[in-house]
């Protein structure tokens, strides 16, 4: 039992180490192929990078939107147990979610975090 472990472990070691020399090995790039990626404008240097510069402000935007989204996930299962928890607790807790959501959004628009103009 014992050895049947580590034939299979060394054999997986193995083949780890196999893939990463094959990828390693396939992937090298010579001389022709890093000027074939280079970026090109016809036949001169670029005037400028060719990568563009990465907005804060989407950065920002996606934050928020992935944390209202982690929010719906919370009140989907509190709706579904509407009518077996008690109702006073239940929209006690609702309000004070929904309350600390539009606080977090209205400081957000304070902030200017959500204007594109800038």
């Amino acid at each position: 039992m014992i050895y049947l472990i580590i034939m299979s472990v060394t054999f997986t070691i193995f083949l780890s180490m196999l893939l990463n020399f094959m990828a390693t090995f396939l992937s090298y790039k010579t001389i022709e192929d890093q000027e074939k990626m280079s970026p090109f404008e016809c036949g001169f240097d670029p005037m400028k990078s060719s990568r563009m510069p990465f907005s804060l402000r989407f950065f920002l935007i996606t934050i928020i939107f992935l944390i209202f989204d982690v929010e719906i996930t919370f009140i989907l299962p509190m709706i579904l147990n509407f009518n077996k928890s008690n109702m006073l607790l239940w929209i006690f807790i609702i309000f004070v979610f929904i309350l600390i959501l539009i606080l977090g959004l209205l400081h957000e628009w304070n902030q200017g975090a959500l204007e594109w103009s800038k």
